[in-house]
């Protein structure tokens, strides 16, 4: 592969200017979950120049965080040399201290850290995959839908697409909006898919601890083997009591809110939970999603990477114990219709393309006009 080069050959390669907009993008649907209904999704994108390159980056979040990427947040990296990323993610960090790092801080932070990397990779001409190490040469993938918006008709075909088409070797339905429904709704869903593929349910933390392991009981008929967010990610101690009574073979889940490190430490070290997530678009980008995956090592736990698909795919290659991807009905759709280079499925996995330097997308500016937010 050509190697690029960097400005006048120096060592150092200035950020020279850092962009951000977001875009509105209508779902096929309406959706909802346990705790949340929604018509759209909100993107923002962020491109970071250097060297005649553009590095990008994206999260799922409000419109709101633009003016601060292109406010507080860029004077953290224009004119500092984007082969230093981690030193990018200091400053960042020290720069929302007394905003709070959690929320949308860190998604816009997350944002601003996958263009970097991606920016990094392609000034050395090399995909991305080749600076964070890779562990394995692709991710298997698990078919996240099912909303609770769905007839069951719809959750049957959605489900039965993503085992019989798309070889997933697991699908997961979101339940908790009419919790009396979900056992019949489950039971539906089992029967789309069989005994071919794993089924998992996501409560997005709508039960108490109680309910949860009532429910946990009757969805165990039906071979539900991942139980996500029965409760709060917040309610450590509900988690904690969810995970220890629960039904065996079936493993408790949570992380998807974890924005800092400290997040993750306190779901691992309280033994909330059999497998933890991460999502590189909140917990501080690429930079932030590998100190997640260094942790869940010491902890010897597994790491699951929640959403956003080809964001998380080269860093997903890299990740110890990491046992599988998000595929997510939303994103995987807006990732298609907006990215070039937009991770494909195949056997159930997703694969970088090598021939790609940085993260192997492309934003289609011209595509996602009539989505922009102004």
């Amino acid at each position: 592969m050509k190697r690029g080069t960097m400005s006048g050959g120096s060592s150092q390669a200035p950020v020279s200017a850092l962009r951000a907009s977001a875009y509105r993008i209508p779902t096929d649907a309406p959706e909802a979950d346990g705790t949340f209904a929604w018509d759209a999704t909100t993107l923002v994108v962020v491109e970071a120049d250097a060297g005649g390159h553009t590095g990008i980056g994206y999260t799922y979040s409000d419109a709101c965080i633009v003016a601060l990427i292109q406010g507080a947040l860029a004077a953290c990296v224009l004119n500092h040399d984007v082969l230093d990323v981690r030193a990018h993610w200091q400053r960042l960090q020290r720069q929302v201290r007394n905003l709070g790092r959690a929320g949308l801080a860190a998604t816009a932070i997350s944002a601003i850290d996958c263009a970097l990397w991606d920016l990094k990779a392609k000034l050395l001409g090399v995909p991305l995959i080749a600076l964070l190490g890779a562990l394995r040469s692709a991710v298997p993938v698990y078919g996240s839908g099912g909303f609770t918006t769905y007839t069951n008709q719809r959750l049957h075909e959605q489900f039965a697409g993503w085992v019989a088409h798309d070889g997933c070797r697991w699908v997961k339905m979101k339940i908790g909006s009419e919790p009396d429904k979900d056992p019949a709704r489950v039971a539906a869903a089992h029967a789309a898919i069989g005994d071919v593929a794993g089924l998992f349910v996501d409560a997005n933390g709508a039960f108490t601890a109680q309910q949860a392991l009532y429910y946990a009981q009757r969805f165990a008929e039906h071979h539900v083997s991942w139980f996500e967010e029965p409760v709060s990610s917040d309610d450590e101690a509900g988690l904690r009591d969810v995970r220890g009574h629960a039904p065996a073979g079936m493993e408790i889940a949570a992380g998807e809110y974890g924005y800092t490190l400290d997040d993750f430490r306190h779901l691992l070290a309280g033994g909330c939970v059999d497998v933890l997530q991460a999502d590189a678009s909140r917990c501080g980008g690429i930079t932030g999603f590998l100190q997640a995956a260094a942790l869940c090592d010491a902890y010897h736990v597994p790491l699951s990477a929640h959403c956003a698909p080809a964001l998380h795919l080269h860093v997903a290659c890299a990740a110890p114990r990491l046992r599988h991807q998000e595929w997510f009905h939303d994103h995987a759709r807006i990732e298609a219709m907006l990215f070039d280079g937009a991770p494909r499925l195949h056997d159930g996995q997703m694969k970088p393309d090598l021939s790609r330097p940085g993260c192997g997308l492309q934003f289609r500016h011209g595509d996602a006009a009539r989505y922009l937010i102004k």
